[in-house]
Order: structure tokens, then sequence, then C-alpha cells
């Protein structure tokens, strides 16, 4: 009977700690960095994080409707088209800024938006750079298409594969997140055209997010996760050394250099920050240019919910 008590208490010990395991998921980019660090400082913050990396965001958004994650970062275009599809999640916080480049080839000629007219450019299906290429191209009076006819031959590529594309001259321009960006312009088979900032979305915040059950039913666990985020992020805004070795040598195994690192922090700041107004502009473009196909945009103020990370940031004096 002593036997058996022990091998329940075990028993009840694992599962215990199995719910106090956080499943994160994440994507392999640059400013999405300080996120992959949350798992390193987990013990410090009395937590474990199982982290899981996707390919884009809409895929962290399919695990989040399979029950596999607790916690995700994506850019904002996924989290509002899941939203939008009934995906119970909030925003709760945001961790980067920026993250966007228009990319011509070398010898392509391009100088700004409006030569893109008859070309061929590359973007990747459901990312931020798709919402923002959109805009750019309607606020310059193009038209566009993923097949010929139109002013503009939208050609979607994964990440690391529109930069192939453009190095192997099968398309004109790309519209890129970073690093791939920044690699692109360091190996000198791409130019920058702009920055894709002066549409009404300005500069894009990603977000981080949180299922409703998770933000409802485990709360002391998410304040945890909430200011593990924040230590984390302010780690790396404070002490870039640490966030450029992290990300070049753990996340990137060497494949990106510290001047990749640079340049696309450069173009793609650490933040903790995000609004509901943001997230409704961007909802607002994404309607109006028929990202996502969304029937029901949902209301910003109704999913964006940052109590957890304003009492984060007060716990640890941050304004």
């Amino acid at each position: 009977m002593v036997a058996v008590c022990a091998a329940l208490a075990v028993l009840s010990g694992q599962v215990q700690a199995a719910d106090d395991v956080i499943r994160l998921g994440n994507l392999k980019l640059a400013h999405f960095g300080a996120i992959s660090y949350i798992k390193e400082i987990g013990p410090k913050c009395g937590i474990k994080v199982e982290e899981s990396t996707f390919a884009k965001g809409l895929d962290v958004m399919q695990a989040i409707i399979a029950g596999e994650l607790d916690v995700g970062a994506t850019a904002s275009e996924a989290a509002i088209s899941g939203r939008a599809k009934g995906v119970p999640i909030y925003v709760v916080a945001g961790f980067a800024t920026g993250g966007a480049r228009l990319v011509a080839r070398s010898d392509a000629g391009i100088k700004s938006v409006k030569d893109l007219k008859g070309k061929k450019v590359g973007v990747t299906r459901g990312s931020i750079q798709e919402v923002l290429l959109a805009a750019e191209l309607a606020q310059n009076g193009l038209t566009s298409a993923d097949a010929p006819g139109k002013d503009v031959q939208i050609i979607y590529l994964s990440y690391p594969d529109l930069n192939q594309a453009l190095m192997g001259k099968n398309i004109d321009a790309i519209m890129q997140t970073e690093p791939q960006a920044s690699q692109a312009l360091n190996k000198g088979f791409g130019v920058e055209v702009m920055k894709p900032y002066d549409t009404p979305i300005g500069s894009p915040v990603r977000t981080l997010v949180m299922t409703e059950k998770f933000y409802k039913e485990r709360r002391p666990l998410a304040e945890k996760f909430m200011r593990c985020f924040v230590e984390a992020t302010k780690t790396f805004i404070d002490n870039k050394a640490i966030a450029q070795k992290y990300v070049t040598q753990t996340i990137f195994k060497g494949q990106i250099t510290a001047d990749d690192f640079n340049d696309a922090i450069g173009n793609s700041a650490y933040t903790y920050d995000i609004t509901p107004a943001h997230i409704q502009i961007t909802t607002d473009v994404m309607f109006k240019q028929g990202i996502g196909k969304m029937t029901n945009p949902p209301v910003a103020k109704d999913w964006v919910k940052t109590d957890l990370l304003e009492q984060a940031k007060k716990s640890m004096n941050l304004k």
C-alpha cells in the first residue's frame, strides 16, 4: 500500500510538471530571437517552455487550432486571419517592429515601387510582407495577380526560396523578411528599393498571441510566461552581444553573419508593445486588399489584451 501511494505521488508530480509546461510556437527569423530565448531562461522564471518552430505564421495558427500550442509568435496578419476564422486567441504583446524590405535584383534597374510594372515580384503567401506589398502596389496605382495579365506578377515562395529565386534571376524583386533581406544585400545579389513603412500600417508590429484557454484558465502560468517574455526581450534590447550570439549561433547555427544580424535588427527592432489601433489598421488594410479572405474581420479592441504585459512591465519597473 505504501509503495502504491508513493507511486501515485510520483505520478501526480509528473502530471503537475506536465501541466506547468508552456507550449510555444515560433518562427526561425532574427527578430523572433527573443521569443526563442524565453525557453533558455524559463527555469529562472519558474516555467518550462517547449518550443516548436514553424515555416510561417499561418502554420502557428494551424497548430493552435489543433490544440498543440499555448502561445505563438506570428506576424500580425496571421493572427488577424486566424481570429477572423474563429481561432480562440488574444494578442497579448508585440515583440518586434519592421522586418521587411523591398529588394530588387542588382541589375534590374528598379528604383521605386512604380518600377515594378511589368516585373515578377516574389513574396511569401500569408506573411506581413504580402500585406505590405499589396498596400504599396495599391498606393502606387499598380494591379497585381499570381498569373500574367496585371501590372505586376506575384510569385509566392518561402523566405529562403525568395533569395534563391532572386539570385538565380528568376524574379525581378522580392518583398522579403529579415535576416534574409539583409543577406541578399550583403551578398551583393540584391539592392534595397525601400523599407515599406509608408502605408497606413506604418512599421508592422509582430504579435505574441495566447490561446483564450491559457489566458483565462492558467492565469498564474500566463503571468509567469509574460514576465519571462519581458525579461528575455529586455536582455536582447540591453545586451546586443547576447542577442547576436544567440541568433547567429544557436538559432541559425552560423548560417548568418554578425553583419547580417546587425543589419536585420537595424530593420526589425525588438519591442514589447502593441496597440489595438495598430491591429485595427492592419485588419482594415488586409480586408481592403482581400488578404486572408475575411468575411467578418475581427475588431481589434475585442481581442487585443495587454493587461498581462502591463503587469509584467510594471513588476520590472519598465514603462
